[in-house]
């Protein structure tokens, strides 16, 4: 499958109840220094403060981005992708990338566990995404690319 065919994750957002970085990872050129990346994590965490994304996961179009976001306890967890992506392939990287969070906090997700664990939650980032292309897991669990 060409790579182009396959849908592509801009970034990976963790943030805490302050709109402060806990784990990010960016996987696309649009924003291509740390202060843009940080100017888009505060305007992102401003106009996602006043959802219930508590239970389910909301989403919304933002600067010609599809963003998906969930919170838990003091944390944001957030999906971005561009404006022509899959909706439900962005809401399912960020329902992986949320359920691999709470069991490796053993359902404790909170900021000061996930500051505990925070090599545990970078690696989850590598693992769920590479390069922009989510990876797979087939139902014996064996991980593989979708690109």
């Amino acid at each position: 499958m060409a790579r182009e065919s396959c849908p592509s994750v801009k970034c990976i957002l963790l943030l805490d109840s302050e709109g402060n970085r806990v784990a990010v990872k960016y996987y696309s050129n649009d924003w291509p220094t740390n202060s843009s990346k940080l100017a888009f994590e505060k305007t992102v965490f401003t106009k996602t403060l006043k959802s219930n994304a508590r239970v389910e996961a909301d989403i919304s179009l933002f600067e010609n981005n599809i963003l998906i976001y969930k919170f838990a306890q003091d944390l944001h967890f957030f999906v971005a992708g561009g404006d022509d992506e899959n909706e439900l392939i962005l809401a399912t990287v960020l329902q992986g990338f949320f359920d691999a969070v709470a069991l490796l906090l053993r359902n404790n997700v909170d900021k000061r566990e996930a500051l505990e664990n925070l090599d545990l939650i970078l690696l989850c980032l590598d693992d769920i995404v590479d390069g922009g292309g989510q990876c797979y897991c087939g139902k014996s669990g064996d991980a593989y690319h979708g690109y």
